[in-house]
């Protein structure tokens, strides 16, 4: 299967992350969303390559405080929550 993962906006209001930490936090969530798509699969619905202006994430509570790595990744895990199998 063929993951081509595009994140055109990524809103963090609220979070405790710097603007400028802003890029780190998205490539963290594309990189840790696709690892997730490529082990675990894509919800049925969502297989037959169409584009969704948003997706629901799972309720989650952030840790690792203001890491951008560690915030992308908990974010992708949410995500990946409302889009996985």
């Amino acid at each position: 299967m063929n993951i081509n993962l595009h994140i055109e906006r990524l809103i963090l209001d609220g979070l405790p992350i710097e603007g400028l930490h802003g890029p780190l936090v998205q490539a963290a969530v594309e990189t840790e969303l696709g690892r997730l798509l490529s082990a675990g699969g894509l919800h049925a619905s969502l297989q037959l390559g169409i584009a969704v202006p948003s997706v629901r994430a799972d309720a989650m509570t952030l840790s690792g405080g203001n890491n951008p790595k560690q915030v992308g990744q908990q974010i992708a895990r949410a995500v990946y929550g409302g889009i996985g199998r």
